[in-house]
């Protein structure tokens, strides 16, 4: 078998698909958590805080690029070239990666809890064939002889 064979039967085996299609899923949940933290969640709680700025947009300048700089934004802060402690952004992150998180270990537990409900459940056995009860007759039949 050559190199291309090898890689076809490689890249065509269950295990490499379902990871890609893993990947890809996993990707635009990714976007969608990530959404709802920044567009929903992170609005509200920057309300509430004491600034009333979007969360995000939550920073501490650790020392201006001038002496006596005021800067009303982290944009305007980073163009100046201040040294700033960007820490809404992180948090947010930290959102977006405690709920991911969180919708990981419920899809877990659901799958634990459907195989433990099929391991539980007793199978029942299919009722035989017409051959079968025929196969069946007969033996009986030759029992009694």
């Amino acid at each position: 078998m050559g190199f291309i064979s090898d890689f076809k039967s490689f890249a065509l085996k269950g295990n490499v698909m379902d990871l890609a299609v893993g990947v890809i899923i996993g990707a635009a949940f990714g976007k969608i958590v990530a959404a709802v933290v920044e567009d929903l969640l992170m609005p509200v709680i920057g309300m509430v805080a004491p600034s009333g700025k979007m969360f995000v947009d939550q920073y501490m300048v650790l020392k201006p690029a001038k002496d006596g700089d005021v800067y009303h934004s982290l944009d305007e802060a980073k163009k100046a070239g201040a040294n700033i402690f960007a820490y809404g952004h992180f948090i947010q992150t930290v959102f977006d990666f405690l709920i991911i998180a969180l919708c990981v270990f419920l899809m877990i537990k659901a799958l634990e809890r459907m195989k433990r409900k099929e391991q539980e459940t007793p199978t029942i056995p299919a009722a035989p064939t017409a051959s079968e009860v025929l196969l069946m007759e007969i033996r009986d039949e030759l029992k009694k002889r």
